[in-house]
Formats: C-alpha cells, structure tokens, sequence
C-alpha cells in the first residue's frame, strides 16, 4: 500500500507540475503573432528560342505533373480598332475559336474536348492571346488545333451574327447598368479619343458595321510570325517541343506589320464632376481618378506597395473607411490600369444614395492622407501583403504562362519575376510618399457619379469640387439598340 500511495502521489505531482509549466509557457494572445519572413519566389530559368520563322519562344520546364501550358501572343489588340470598327480585335479574337481549319464551331470544340484540353482566344489592349492546355501524352494531336485558330481561323458568316446579336444584347443591359455606364464614362472623359477611352462593350455603330472581310483583313495585317511570342510551361523540353512547335507553326508566315503609333494620354488638367441621371437608383457608383503610369515604370513597385494602403486590400484605407468605419458600402478600392502606355488610376465604390456626398468627402479625404508620411506598421503590412501573396500566382503551369505574358508584352528581363519580393520589401516609406505626391493629385482628378440626380445633385455641387456636368445614359452609351427580335 504504501509503495502505491507513494505512486499514485508522484504521479499526480508530476501532471500538476506539467500543468503549471504549461500555463507558465501560455503563448501570449494580447498581440498577433510576428510574421515570418517572407518567401523568396526561386523559378527555373526562362528558356528563350526562336523558331525558323522568327516566332520567339519563351520555355520554363516545370516537370511535377505531365501538363503544359502554351499560349500565343501577338501584338494586336483593341488599341489597334479601326475609328469605325470599335471592337473590331475582341470580336476577332472571339471568332477565332468559331471554326478553323476544316472544321466549324461545333467539330473544333468536340475535337477539344475529346481531348480533355482547352483552347482560347481573347484579346486586351494591345494583344491577342490564344491558349492551348492539355496532358503531355495529348500534345501531337491537341497542338495542331490550336495551329488552326491562330493560323486558319474561318470565320464564318452566321457565328459572326450570333456574336453581333450577343454583343448588342450586352449593350441593350448595359443602359441598365449603372456600374458599366460609370466605367465607360471614366474611360472616355479621362482618355478622349486616345484608343483607351474606346468602350469594351463596343457601340452599336460598330457592331452592325463590322463584317467577315473586316475579320479577315485584321488578322491577314496583324497575325504574323514576326509579331509573336510563344510561352511554354510545362513538362516538356527543349529537345521535346521545339520540333513540335516547328512542325504545327512552321507555315506560318512573317511579314510587314501594320503597327499603329499611337501617342502618351494627356493628363487631367483640373477637377471636373460628370453627373449621370439614373433615376431611381438605390446606389450612386463612383468613379475617381487621371492618367496613371505605364508597365515599364520604374515607380511599379513602389506604386503597387502606396495603392496597397490607399484602396489594393480588403483591409486598406479606403475600404476600411466606407465599409467597415462608415458602412457606406460593401466594398471601395483603387487600382492602377498598367499598360503599354500609361493607364488609368482609379479609385471606385458603389455606395447608398443617401451616402453619394459624404463618401465622396471621404474619397477626398483618403486621396489627401495618402501623401503624408504612412505609419510604419501600416507600410510593413502593405510590403508584407505583397510579398507573401507573390509566389501564389505560380502554383500552376497556366498561373505561370500568364506571368511569363508580362516578360513577353512589357519586355521585362527574363528573372524579372525572381527578383520581385525583394524589390517589394526594399520600398521605402519615402519611396511611398514620392510616387503618391506624384501620381495621386486630388486637385486634378476626374470625378463621376451615376446615380439619382433628384436625390444626389445638391449635395455633390455643395461639395464644390469642380465644375459639375449632368448627363443622360443616352449621352454617354448612345441610344438604346433596337429590340433583339427586330435587328436584321
């Protein structure tokens, strides 16, 4: 008995001094956590090649799974339209995938899909892409169908009438849409008739003028060998896909280019308001911003680091204030539009109508504080939110591709992407107030409001932030398209 006693008691003193030990070690939870340091992004080396007819391929081998990812870019995109052919390069690039080759729409996408791979075809500003993801073991027979709709599209006469009904039935809804009339308001005040101020949704003008020949003769100017980049990510080598690639793109042509010159936008030269009725609107989308900078500036990193505090995060200044402080609206930010040439800044939110006036004193009042000193902790967040959310983007063979795009379209050095976290963490606080005082001037931006003008007119004037314009949904998309049923 005694020998058990003296047992059972040293057990009992030893969890009472475990628990007394652990509650001594009780982590400390009146703070978060440090941080660690963020993870340095170490990518294989950027392969470059050039095929026989002087397409450059840009290869990054990545062998863990047996897919690849091949997307083919071309310097021809929206900024390239025709002044009466608005939309010309999207509706192009649309069609692309519509039939080619010796087959239609409906043979082309069963042939995809036997396959288990995706092909498509879009275009931004200044490109068209056309992409191709598919197993290894599929590449022979998948590479060929993407050959056909970048070289031997067919464009045929009926698709091309069921994307122009389509894209008019967009611009019918879009009279109904008060956030798409803000956005293309603010790309046509800020830009005028530089390309960038074109509508995306087009103009009924132009989709009723645009016919096959307009396609075809696009494509015969723009899509040529010499004009394009080939990125390749997968699991696949030199010696592998460059054979391949020969064989299925080897007849494509180069040739002259018919490359457009196109001029830097003109900044905003002084603060102007543009009131668009909608009558009867339960919320007022806003639209704040000028001309912003190009891709290539050497201000990106320290832009990106600034825009993360004002309005690039969920927990940034801007959405904080109207959201989570003032609860004005469900959601506020702002971001740069980087391109070729310098795009837009914009800061944005859809808010209550009866909230039209304060938010945009808070707006103000946020763009005002960004060019003032940031508070430490507040610039290591922003650097911290940048660098540990960087190697995200190049989990997957296709997050890749559309990474290694930017190399390709901005030409950036080929182990850009290597260095990009340091850079992010090297931003200084001064570094942030140089490029705000730069680039967010809240006396020259330009300001739109689509909303209830019975409701909110009085108390954006009393604001004083400029002279005020009052427009018309018409005055800004056009009249309404006819009804559907009556376009021939």
């Amino acid at each position: 008995m005694t020998t058990i006693t003296t047992r059972i008691g040293s057990g009992a003193a030893l969890l009472m001094c475990g628990a007394t030990s652990l509650l001594a070690q009780a982590p400390d939870r009146s703070t978060p956590p440090p941080l660690e340091e963020p993870p340095r992004l170490t990518l294989p080396p950027v392969q470059e090649h050039t095929l026989s007819n002087g397409a450059r391929v840009l290869l990054m081998e990545k062998h863990q799974v047996p897919v690849v990812q091949i997307t083919i870019i071309v310097r021809a995109g929206s900024a390239y339209d025709p002044a009466d052919r608005i939309g010309l390069a999207s509706i192009m690039a649309d069609m692309m995938d519509e039939g080619a080759g010796s087959r239609d729409a409906l043979e082309l996408a069963d042939a995809i899909d036997f396959l288990g791979a995706r092909i498509g075809v879009g275009a931004t500003m200044h490109t068209i892409t056309a992409s191709l993801f598919t197993a290894v073991p599929k590449l022979d027979d998948a590479l060929p169908l993407l050959a056909d709709v970048v070289l031997r599209p067919t464009f045929p006469e009926d698709e091309l009438e069921r994307k122009r009904v389509s894209r008019l039935t967009s611009l019918l809804q879009a009279h109904d849409e008060p956030s798409t009339v803000a956005s293309v308001l603010f790309a046509k005040a800020l830009f005028g008739d530089h390309p960038y101020g074109n509508p995306r949704v087009s103009t009924e003008t132009s989709l009723r003028a645009i016919t096959v020949r307009d396609l075809r003769e696009f494509h015969g100017a723009h899509i040529k060998a010499n004009n394009a980049t080939i990125v390749v990510v997968g699991d696949v080598m030199p010696e592998d896909i460059l054979p391949r690639l020969e064989r299925a793109l080897g007849d494509w042509e180069a040739g002259d280019l018919a490359t457009p010159t196109l001029a830097a936008p003109a900044q905003v030269a002084r603060r102007e308001v543009l009131l668009v009725d909608k009558p009867g609107a339960a919320q007022s989308e806003i639209r704040i911003g000028r001309i912003g900078a190009a891709r290539k500036t050497k201000d990106y990193f320290a832009l990106e680091v600034m825009n993360t505090v004002l309005g690039g995060s969920f927990t940034s200044r801007l959405n904080q204030n109207l959201r989570e402080d003032k609860g004005y609206t469900y959601g506020a930010g702002s971001g740069f539009g980087y391109n070729l040439l310098p795009g837009p800044f914009r800061a944005a939110s859809a808010v209550q109508t009866d909230a039209t006036q304060a938010a945009l004193e808070e707006f103000f009042k946020e763009l005002a504080a960004i060019r003032e000193p940031i508070p430490d902790e507040e610039l290591t967040r922003a650097r911290n939110y940048l660098a540990l959310g960087f190697p995200a983007d190049f989990q997957s063979v296709r997050g890749i591709a559309g990474n290694l795009e930017d190399i390709a379209v901005y030409d950036l050095p080929l182990d850009y992407f290597n260095g990009y976290v340091d850079r992010v963490l090297d931003i200084s606080q001064r570094d942030v107030r140089d490029v705000a005082s730069r680039y967010i001037e809240p006396e020259t931006m330009l300001v739109v409001v689509v909303g209830d003008r019975a409701t909110i007119e009085d108390g954006v004037r009393a604001l004083d932030l400029g002279p005020v314009r009052v427009l018309s949904i018409e005055d800004v998309l056009g009249e309404k398209p006819e009804p559907i049923a009556n376009i021939q």
